[in-house]
């Protein structure tokens, strides 16, 4: 999984949001490494729409201007969680072969 749906997933963990408030939370969770244009967001959302993983909330009219909220679904959060497990293997594996070349001295 590429780190943009990972971070647009991970945004979604907490609930529905709309394109604007996904990209603000992926910069935000990227700490400003990753920023999502709007065509690329939707683009995204619309494979990750085709491929179960995300499906529409609701839209509500701002200020003259439509917002669609997206959530996770179900499948969408197994496959967060399979991701999250794969990294979390991943950077233990390079902790480990780190502390292999500079032990800690006590």
């Amino acid at each position: 999984m590429r780190e943009p749906t990972f971070l647009i997933l991970t945004a979604l963990a907490a609930g529905p949001r709309h394109g604007y408030g996904i990209i603000q939370e992926v910069t935000a969770l990227s700490e400003q490494r990753v920023t999502l244009l709007p065509g690329t967001l939707y683009t995204a959302l619309d494979r990750l729409t085709a491929q179960g993983l995300v499906e529409p909330d609701r839209e509500e009219v701002v200020d003259g201007r439509l917002r669609r909220y997206y959530r996770l679904t179900p499948p969408g959060l197994d496959a967060l969680r399979a991701e999250t497990t794969r990294l979390r293997q991943l950077a233990t594996a390079a902790e480990t072969r780190l502390r292999a070349l500079h032990p800690r001295t006590t």
